[in-house]
């Protein structure tokens, strides 16, 4: 984002494993206020690289450049639970620092989930448990979030909801996201910034840009077309208080404003899903 503080840098970033380069000339950087995600198959090397911006893995080529005094809250991309342990949501929140329970419970509204505070964590579903997660790294009031499949386990509407309250964190908090998703679908409507990878960085730019690019299509086939199709039914057309259609420039925003209330962007209209801006509705 232009004149946003840049909050993690990659340059050159290469990890070489057992005398292969798992990941090789990554260049990334995500400023404070956006959305960044990452998407590619499978053994891609998205969380290698999410581990390196991290600290966790040294660069065997390249750089990792955190800016100064940057604060991160980190959602992994799994977390085992002992389901014998008696572990409840609040005690997971503070085992790995001491917050005042007030912290913690703010945390958890704030995803939609305070009422859970008490319960044990092995009775969460997919989606509570991801909305617990998310608290607990909203907890260090974090400038730079890193989410590595955010949404795992958590069914459709779920997801949307989820990808919906990370949108509404970024705008309230100001932070920077890096989000690691494999659902094209959805995450093409829920970011700014798409980086494609594969081993390498294979194509990065708008959602648009990325899913016209040939190697985004090479990569992921059908389900490229199916998700760019969708991406552009959502964003090809506003829509009035009155169910109008508005057309749109290439900025996404409409060329009429017959209402003055009308949206003034393809973002804004329903989608079909019950959203709850509060975060207060969770998924099951």
């Amino acid at each position: 984002m232009s004149g946003a503080r840049t909050l993690v840098t990659a340059t050159g970033l290469g990890i070489r494993r057992a005398g292969r380069w798992l990941v090789h000339d990554i260049d990334l950087q995500v400023a404070a206020g956006e959305i960044v995600t990452l998407i590619g198959p499978n053994g891609g090397g998205k969380t290698t690289v999410v581990r390196a911006l991290l600290g966790l893995l040294a660069p065997d080529a390249g750089t990792v450049r955190l800016a100064d005094g940057v604060r991160v809250g980190y959602v992994p991309q799994k977390l085992q639970i002992d389901r014998v342990l008696p572990l409840t949501v609040a005690r997971l929140m503070t085992m790995t620092g001491h917050h005042k329970r007030a912290a913690v419970r703010a945390a958890l509204a704030r995803t939609g989930v305070e009422e859970l505070a008490e319960r044990p964590v092995q009775y969460l579903s997919g989606g509570e448990f991801q909305r617990v997660l998310l608290a607990r790294a909203l907890l260090r009031a974090p400038d730079l979030l890193i989410l590595d499949e955010p949404v795992q386990g958590v069914d459709y509407s779920g997801e949307a909801d989820l990808y919906e309250l990370i949108a509404h964190i970024r705008d309230d908090e100001g932070c920077g996201i890096l989000l690691v998703s494999h659902d094209l679908h959805v995450v093409m409507a829920a970011t700014d910034r798409v980086v494609c990878l594969n081993q390498h960085v294979c194509c990065t730019g708008a959602p648009r840009e990325v899913a016209r690019h040939a190697e985004y299509r090479r990569l992921f086939g059908p389900r490229a077309v199916e998700a760019y199709a969708l991406y552009e039914h959502h964003h090809d057309h506003a829509h009035d208080l009155h169910g109008h259609t508005l057309p749109l420039d290439g900025s996404g925003h409409s060329h009429d404003h017959p209402h003055p209330n009308s949206h003034g962007h393809g973002h804004d209209h329903d989608h079909g899903h019950d959203h709850d801006h509060g975060g207060r509705r969770h998924a099951g």
